[in-house]
């Protein structure tokens, strides 16, 4: 049949047909601007954020400085914010819930599966503004051009842009990101964005898929889409990129990700993999001006690994030892938890509110779980040989035996499923209630916010959250004993279901009732929330005191307030209905201008 004698149908998907290949149709340049856009836009929000932090930062250093072993009086200057302006923004944008008061407690159905948490309204805002220019992007088109060239600009913008994008979402996703320590914005954080920004490069990929078949259908049909996929492999490896994306977006829901974590981990790396392979073929083989940016995503996320192995190894291995682990099943009823100790080959430098991640191979192989660290202990400690035990050394000879340092860490890992339940349930089940294995830490992680500048602390744990809170009250203690913090006032608000749970921390916290200070500076307040009797909640000093029912935030917060001693820092670490409601408080005191900075500590992925 001769072109003269072509049908109207044939035309048409003649006039298709170059459309359904190659970059005829994408627009280059604009897709090029629209990159630059997008990276002036998150260059300049990092930017902000650093300004930010630098202010606070250099805030809290004069503030510290100007109040080492200032009085009261003298640090009264700082307990009230002189402008209106900051203490409107903590409230209403940087401390606010995206609603009303829930921000970190979870829509549960049931205690291993729930649906997520509420983003704060700053985040809500960066997230908006972020999806936002992404529609933009994508839909900044020519629509005066026919459909085929429509469809083929939609196919490349979208298909650029959701590579561009896998560059972030991959330095959100490392533990190690410089970025952590340098915008100070913990990792819980950058999990949200991480999540965020991979629904977007998924969106934007099933676009690119569909604008694609949308061309290629007008030109050869179904036919013709099943025997591309099938026979080219350009198409076969960007249909691999799309569907393992397609696969993370239906397994990475809250709901899935909390009742199933082992095998969603590991799921998901896999099809992260996937997605990776697929789409570097898929660029290389076409020859996309995308491939340069997922060769970037392939060295940081190589880099990133690379560094966790570094980590792990250097922390745990050593020629002479490995890292040893302790684990105690707590006696009493109703107490279901473990106390876990860690022997490091090597020194770790702990600083209060720090996590790390434990690897117990004969408990759960090559899983690791995030748990912040309790309680940490450097000893010095000497290596004899054989040789050294059989013959007597000299005074001098022993001080050239090199004194090494050892590092135990302690945790305490409540039972709830999965790992955790194996921990208890085998520790509980030896005859001493104990047993010793060998396993792998890394880290430390988090840990960035000193609380040194501040004349009053407080800090509130519910249950298990009192790992997070008990390494500042040590350090702070030691600080005004050394004369090297501002803090004068601590304040310890500990809520619990039972007394039994006070058994959870009582060689540490026996260990700072006995700091020669502790009584001029520290207040412990313990609530209680299920005792058994009446008797079992006695107030034992003024400086020790229990309650029996809920902690209420806003009353305690209230009388703190009134005996503060310059700025206030305050910190939460606990369930997120508990975190909700000393947020809530602390956006109270804030809008009455006082000086009160709000720390939350959360595992929310």
């Amino acid at each position: 049949m001769t072109a003269s004698n072509s049908t109207p149908a044939e035309s048409a998907a003649k006039e298709v047909l170059p459309y359904t290949y190659g970059l005829t149709g994408v627009d280059i340049p604009l897709d090029d601007s629209l990159t630059n856009i997008l990276w002036l836009s998150i260059g300049a929000l990092c930017l902000v954020i650093l300004c930010v932090r630098f202010g606070q930062m250099a805030n809290a250093h004069l503030r510290h400085l100007l109040n080492l072993n200032a009085s009261p009086l003298q640090q009264s200057y700082w307990s009230e914010d002189r402008t209106s302006i900051w203490p409107k923004l903590k409230k209403n944008l940087l401390y606010a819930p995206l609603w009303k008061k829930r921000h970190n407690r979870e829509f549960q159905l049931s205690r291993a599966m729930n649906v997520g948490t509420l983003p704060s309204r700053l985040h809500t805002l960066i997230l908006s503004v972020y999806l936002i220019s992404n529609i933009i992007y994508c839909m900044y088109l020519d629509y005066r051009d026919p459909k085929a060239k429509i469809m083929a600009e939609l196919r490349g913008r979208t298909g650029h842009i959701s590579i561009v994008n896998m560059l972030p979402l991959i330095v959100l996703a490392g533990r190690n990101s410089p970025f952590i320590p340098l915008l100070r914005v913990s990792f819980d954080t950058y999990s949200l964005f991480h999540r965020w920004i991979g629904r977007v490069v998924a969106l934007e990929a099933l676009v690119h898929t569909l604008a694609w078949a949308t061309n290629e259908y007008d030109a050869k049909g179904m036919k013709g889409i099943s025997d591309g996929l099938h026979t080219v492999p350009f198409l076969s490896y960007g249909l691999l990129g799309t569907v393992a994306l397609a696969a993370i977006m239906v397994q990475a829901p809250s709901i899935i990700r909390h009742a199933f974590y082992e095998t969603f981990l590991h799921i998901h790396q896999f099809l992260a993999v996937l997605t990776i392979v697929g789409v570097k073929v898929h660029c290389k083989l076409g020859k996309l001006p995308g491939e340069g940016y997922i060769d970037w995503v392939i060295a940081v996320w190589v880099l990133e690994r690379a560094a966790r192995l570094f980590r792990i190894l250097y922390r745990n291995v050593s020629p002479r030892r490995l890292t040893k682990v302790t684990v105690e099943a707590l006696e009493g009823p109703g107490i279901e938890a473990c106390r876990v100790s860690i022997d490091l080959v090597r020194p770790w430098r702990y600083t209060p509110g720090c996590h790390l991640y434990i690897y117990l191979p004969a408990i759960s192989f090559w899983m690791n779980h995030p748990f912040s660290i309790a309680w940490s202990d450097t000893r010095p400690t000497i290596h004899i040989t054989a040789a050294d035990e059989k013959f007597p050394q000299r005074k001098s000879s022993c001080v050239e035996l090199g004194a090494h340092t050892t590092t135990t860490l302690s945790l305490i890992i409540a039972k709830r499923t999965g790992m955790t339940a194996k921990l208890f349930e085998k520790a509980r089940a030896s005859a001493t209630g104990t047993f010793t294995t060998y396993g792998m830490v890394e880290g430390p992680y988090g840990g960035l916010d000193s609380l040194h500048s501040y004349g009053t602390v407080i800090l509130f744990a519910a249950g298990v959250g009192i790992t997070h809170q008990i390494g500042h009250v040590r350090e702070l203690l030691e600080g005004h004993a050394a004369g090297t913090v501002a803090t004068q006032r601590v304040v310890l608000v500990w809520s619990v279901k039972n007394t039994e749970t006070l058994e959870w921390v009582r060689p540490w916290m026996d260990e700072i009732l006995q700091m020669p200070n502790r009584k001029q500076v520290l207040k412990v307040l313990l609530f209680v929330t299920k005792p058994r009797s009446a008797r079992e909640v006695v107030s034992r000093s003024e400086t020790v005191q229990m309650f029996p029912g809920r902690c209420n935030p806003n009353i305690v917060l209230g009388k703190e307030m009134i005996g503060r001693i310059g700025a206030v820092g305050v910190t939460v670490c606990g369930p997120g209905a508990f975190a909700d409601e000393v947020r809530g408080a602390v956006r109270g005191v804030v809008d009455e201008g006082k000086t009160v900075d709000f720390v939350e500590e959360s595992f929310t992925w």
